[in-house]
């Protein structure tokens, strides 16, 4: 803080932010955020291998083929800025950059000329297989979710009645089908608080919701709408109505307006439409979404929490009571004000617990509960696709940390032979468009010249 309070240097714009100054592998050098940024070797840069051991199936992907190498591997890293998407996806296929951004399928307008979206998931188009492209999906450390409010006296509460009905909720709302169609495939449905890649999360069997899903064959399947039905009847709400009055249950959807689209409200109302459940929606922008949130006026809300740092605790606090904001009186995270005791104490545990197996199987069964008491309508972790030309190497990326640059590698030779390959120019048009010049000009040049020799002979005596 010293050093960018010297005299001056506020004047000059030398601010942290600005100029940073550090120990890592790379000097910034350019920093025109409306341009370009540069990043050029540390000359002074401690000394750091590439590392010998990763995850399962790293060394078959060519990822540790580096090992015990000196980092870093570049000599130079430019970012540039392509305001439009299409002019920086033309170059990517020219080779003219290395990497694409972040390709979404429910942001990105490329992402239909870029893949293929079919039942065994989102695979590269003709195209880009064609230039060897490889891709590099990134399952954030994250998650996105439909939240009850357990204060709400329709879908809130801890009864056996209140689970099942809301249970019965889950089961209607297909994240997978939900997913394929408004993000195309670029997320996995939700089993659990804790997202892949974090303590506490599981696959297979082991890792799914037996609420909502069976195992079948060695995958996941949703429980049948007839076993929802049966739930709903047993929460009191036969064929979608109350048993009581014989009023016809009315859900409310609290949604962001510029995060939601007229479709995907039809599909919600066609799934929860198989019950006989009603939805309504209350579109409101962020500001007033937010608001409703801090004071518990909702009754389904959408929301989302990516990682701080890889603990499971950074997500299950997401459920702690005192985090409600109506508890904490502040802008707490546990916006479903989820209340049940057992969770907390075992948080509380789990928070100045070390990693281990006592640890491991408190966070089991906070998941449990998290599952039984069906505190999230449905949830999903959010998936990315980033793609590689082909003289790139160690592609892999990290969820939270960002420091991933140093292990990059370029064939540089390559990379120049696939540009002059790929940008040869098009000449057949000029030769074309000359040819038919000649064309038309050849009768008109071949008249003349008769005319002009006609004349040159003069009359015949």
């Amino acid at each position: 803080d010293r050093f960018y309070h010297n005299p001056g240097f506020a004047d000059r714009n030398l601010t942290l932010d600005w100029w940073p100054v550090g120990s890592g592998p790379y000097m910034m050098v350019k920093n025109d955020p409306n341009s370009e940024i540069i990043l050029e070797r540390n000359p002074n840069f401690r000394e750091d291998y590439y590392p010998g051991e990763g995850e399962p199936g790293d060394a078959e992907k060519g990822l540790l083929d580096d090992a015990g190498k000196r980092l870093p591997f570049i000599d130079r890293a430019v970012f540039r800025l392509e305001k439009e998407v299409l002019p920086l996806w033309t170059k990517f296929l020219q080779g003219y950059y290395d990497r694409s951004g972040e390709v979404h399928g429910n942001t990105n307008g490329v992402f239909d000329q870029a893949f293929v979206v079919g039942p065994d998931g989102v695979e590269m188009s003709t195209e880009l297989a064609d230039h060897d492209i490889t891709m590099s999906p990134d399952v954030k450390p994250g998650i996105y979710y439909y939240g009850f409010n357990m204060r709400d006296p329709v879908v809130g509460g801890y009864t056996e009645e209140k689970r099942k009905l809301r249970q019965a909720l889950q089961i209607a709302f297909n994240t997978e089908e939900y997913i394929n169609i408004f993000y195309k495939g670029n997320g996995i449905a939700a089993h659990n608080v804790i997202p892949p890649g974090i303590p506490g999360h599981f696959e297979g069997e082991q890792g799914i919701n037996p609420y909502v899903y069976d195992w079948v064959d060695g995958e996941p399947v949703r429980k049948s709408l007839d076993y929802a039905r049966q739930l709903l009847a047993e929460a009191g709400y036969p064929n979608g109505r109350d048993a009581r009055t014989g009023e016809p249950l009315k859900i409310f959807i609290d949604v962001q307006s510029q995060a939601i689209s007229n479709t995907s409200m039809n599909w919600m109302d066609r799934v929860f439409g198989e019950l006989g459940v009603q939805v309504e929606y209350r579109p409101a922008d962020w500001n007033r979404t937010r608001e409703k949130l801090l004071t518990g006026n909702t009754q389904i809300y959408s929301h989302g929490w990516l990682a701080d740092y890889p603990d499971p605790e950074n997500f299950l606090f997401l459920l702690y009571g005192p985090e409600s904001p109506l508890v904490c009186e502040c802008d707490g995270a546990n916006n479903s004000s989820y209340d049940n005791p057992e969770y907390d104490e075992l948080f509380r545990q789990v928070r100045v617990l070390p990693p281990g197996p006592e640890r491991d199987k408190l966070v089991a069964r906070m998941v449990e509960l998290f599952r039984r008491d069906a505190v999230w309508l449905y949830a999903y972790y959010p998936k990315d696709i980033y793609l590689n030309n082909s003289w790139v190497y160690n592609t892999k990326r990290h969820g939270i940390w960002k420091g991933t640059l140093k292990y990059l590698d370029i064939d540089a030779g390559e990379r120049a032979r696939k540009q002059v390959e790929w940008n040869q120019p098009v000449t057949w048009p000029l030769y074309a468009g000359a040819a038919l010049v000649i064309a038309l000009l050849l009768p008109g040049v071949i008249a003349y010249r008769r005319r002009q020799n006609a004349t040159a002979r003069g009359p015949v005596e």
